[in-house]
Formats: C-alpha cells, structure tokens, sequence
C-alpha cells in the first residue's frame, strides 16, 4: 500500500497520533506526515504511506493556508488561548486601526521561532526545554505571508484567513500582532484549509479511515501533489537501468521537456511514476541523476 491520505486532524490530538493511528490501521510501518499541526489545532494533514513517505520532504514545502482567529488584550507563554497568562492589557482600538496591523504582515517578515514548537536544538524539541522552564536563544526565520484576508473584526477579536510559506507559525504572528498593537494578542483558534494541493473540503475524518474497509481506496498516488514538476518518461529498454538508480541519458527521454540543468523532475516508465531526480549536464550532453527511487 502506497500513496497519500488526506486526514482532516482534529483538535485534541498531535501529528504523531494521527500517524499513529494510520499505522493502526493500515497495518504498514513505514507512514509519516508533511509538517507539524498543532494538537490543538485542526485541519488538512497529508499522510505518506509506505513508498509515498519518500516524497515527502518535497511537500514539506508546500504552501499552507489556514483560518485563524487572533484575541488581542492577552499574553500568554505559548502565543495561545491554551498557555498560561503572563500579561492582560485592555484593547481600545479602531476596527481600522486593527486592520491595519494585521495586514501589515502580509510580505516577508523575520519571524522567531516560539519556545512552544517542535523544533529541535542539540536533538531536544524546543516545547521539551520549555516545560522544564528553559528558555533558549533562537534564530529569527525569514518567512513569507502572501496573503491575509480578514473575515471580521469585533470587539478584540478578528477572523481570518491566511497564505503563508511553510515554517511560518500562525500562534507567532498573532503574538507579533499584538506587539505590534502594543496590547499583546494569541491565537484563540486555528484551522489548516490547505496544504499544497491538499484541501479540507476533500479530507476524510479518522473516523471514515477506521471504518472504511479498503482503506487503499482512500489514497492519492504518490506524484498527485507534484504535479508542478516537470514530468520525464523514459524509454522501456532502459528499465533496468533506471531501477538501479543508473544515471539515463537524455536520448532515451520519450518526451524531451526543455528545463534547465539541476532542474527537479518526476521519471516514469510508461504510465508508472518511479521517482525523482535532477537534471544534469550542459546542452551538448544532458542526463538524469536520481534522487529518489520508489521502488
């Protein structure tokens, strides 16, 4: 069994339990997800099974977007409604002057890491060092918001919804938010609608995945979120070749796509996806290195 099964995470549980609960199910070792949610967060999580999890760092990078809701007046140690409260401020602000805040993060911005994740420093995720009172020096991330749109603002509270590049954390812009207001402000509610070409609408519950009694029905094909790749077949007579991982000459290419050298690209024999790889070379002289194999 391999592919990629879109879960709809509820809130409640880690990334690791809905992993977790996949293995369970499908009886198959190898599953891992595409980015952290956060367990009290909810929404689109991509799981990898089997040959699928080799994939996987390429939709690591996907683009995610989510619908949050930001409560200004708090500060709390984990930039949530969840932490405990170490500021309260009254929030006297125009609905403008509030719009005007939020949008001002669409762009790029320097964002630091909160305490609370799951990153890791010297193998020790970071929220480890933060439960034992801990607190680390951290490397601000440049990260990109590409867009915000607000849904409603009232009283000290706003909806919206947010396209961002991956590793941003939605927890710390409400946090940068609030200090940019000067009034503090956490994330009181957070819901992941995309991730790459994966989208809530098309997410199946835990519950659906228990029940369902070909669970491999339920699968996306491990290429479906690579379809922005350029896409390369090689000719049957060099399958042998391409099974050892052999580097294949661009004259076996059956449909030559004109992309530049170290370009990534998917490799199919026939209809079959076999992996990925780069292409090297220069004009005189070009082939494909692999770089994943599914097989």
């Amino acid at each position: 069994m391999d592919g990629i099964i879109n879960i709809l995470k509820p809130p409640g549980m880690s990334s690791h339990d809905v992993v977790s609960a996949v293995r369970k199910k499908t009886r198959i070792k190898k599953v891992g997800h595409t980015g952290t949610l956060d367990p009290n967060a909810a929404g689109v999580l991509p799981i990898c099974i089997g040959q699928a999890t080799k994939v996987s760092n390429y939709l690591l990078e996907d683009t995610k977007a989510y619908r949050g809701e930001l409560t200004l007046g708090l500060t709390t140690d984990t930039q949530d409604m969840y932490g405990t409260i170490l500021e309260e401020k009254p929030v006297d602000f125009s609905v403008e002057a509030i719009k005007e805040a939020i949008l001002s993060f669409v762009g790029e911005y320097e964002q630091l890491p909160p305490m609370y994740s799951a990153l890791k420093v010297k193998g020790k995720k970071l929220y480890e060092y933060a439960r034992e009172g801990i607190e680390l020096e951290r490397e601000s991330r440049r990260v990109t918001i590409y867009d915000i749109n607000i849904v409603y603002i009232k009283d000290n509270k706003a909806l919206f919804d947010v396209i961002c590049s991956k590793g941003t954390y939605i927890r710390t812009l409400c946090h940068d938010i609030g200090l940019k207001l000067g009034c503090g402000g956490v994330m009181s509610f957070l819901i992941r609608t995309r991730s790459g070409v994966f989208k809530i609408e098309d997410a199946i519950t835990l519950e659906t995945l228990k029940e369902h009694h070909n669970p491999e029905e339920l699968l996306k094909p491990a290429d479906y979120p690579l379809g922005y790749l350029p896409r390369i077949q090689v000719h049957e007579s060099q399958r042998r070749f391409v099974l050892n991982g052999n580097k294949i000459d661009s004259s076996y290419f059956l449909n030559p796509p004109e992309v530049p050298i170290d370009s990534t690209v998917t490799v199919y024999l026939g209809d079959q996806f076999i992996g990925l790889g780069n292409i090297k070379g220069d004009n005189n002289y070009t082939y494909i290195k692999f770089t994943r194999l599914l097989i």
